[in-house]
């Protein structure tokens, strides 16, 4: 019988998963990579083993890993997204905050997204029905809200529309700190939150198409009814590029307010 694409993605993720597990808290060879960016040894092998599930399901698709870059046919029709370990220097600083994101990318968009959190064991996923959580093998749907206030901001460069708009500068505003509790967790996982009721709303900056970090939580935002726009509320993957995604209406007009008075100056 035919495994089909949700199942592919949820095992990846769990494969990758299990590895970011049973290597936390060792000592970890480092790469060095551009801008002060590293991965570790664990991130390579959660990559291999992700690849390796991939590989056997779907031999045909081409992937574009976090690590490993893009292998596969050239114009292969799917592609799958591959991040094994966001959120490397939480991990390398033994912080268990971080995601291993798996995303399928088909003509139509993102058909399927999974997002692993390995420690608490959850997986996020969808297969552009509801957006789901699934826990000890028991699938429950995730509801927005917006009732914690808290919203998670990305402070990892790069800053393509800085010095106009900077992330930081929205954690200071007053009118910022009157309603909303800034949080700063440094992984994608935060996107998946939004969609859990977890987190208000997640901000940042950046070009986020066939992103492997932001593909997986922004399907499972959209899936789930999240208000996801682009950082200036224009569709998402245009203009500015960035991205604000909000648990309602409400707190994605009053979040853009605050982003449009830093673009205005």
């Amino acid at each position: 019988m035919m495994i089909m694409d949700r199942d592919v993605a949820i095992a990846a993720a769990e494969a990758g998963a299990a590895v970011v597990r049973s290597r936390y808290g060792a000592t970890l060879a480092r790469v060095e990579k551009s801008g002060g960016d590293f991965a570790t040894a664990a991130d390579l092998e959660a990559e291999q083993a992700i690849l390796d599930v991939l590989r056997a399901a779907r031999p045909d698709d081409a992937v574009i890993g976090e690590e490993s870059g893009r292998t596969g046919a050239e114009r292969a029709e799917r592609t799958w997204l591959v991040d094994p370990l966001c959120g490397t220097l939480n991990y390398a600083a033994r912080m268990p905050l971080v995601a291993v994101n798996v995303a399928l990318r088909t003509g139509a968009g993102v058909a399927v997204a999974a997002s692993a959190d390995p420690f608490a064991g959850e997986l996020f996923w969808t297969d552009g029905g509801p957006a789901l959580v699934r826990r000890d093998g028991v699938d429950e749907p995730l509801s927005p809200s917006a009732e914690s206030r808290l919203v998670d901001v990305n402070l990892d460069p790069p800053f393509p529309n800085g010095p106009a708009f900077q992330a930081a500068r929205l954690l200071a505003h007053p009118e910022f700190g009157a309603r909303f509790r800034p949080r700063v967790v440094s992984t994608t996982l935060a996107v998946a939150w939004v969609a859990a009721g977890r987190r208000a709303a997640y901000v940042t900056d950046g070009q986020l198409a066939d992103s492997v970090h932001f593909a997986s939580g922004i399907a499972l935002c959209r899936a789930a009814g999240c208000v996801v726009t682009g950082l200036r509320g224009q569709p998402l993957h245009t203009g500015a590029g960035g991205l604000l995604v909000a648990a309602d209406q409400d707190t994605h007009r009053a979040l853009l307010a605050l982003i449009e008075e830093q673009f205005r100056g």
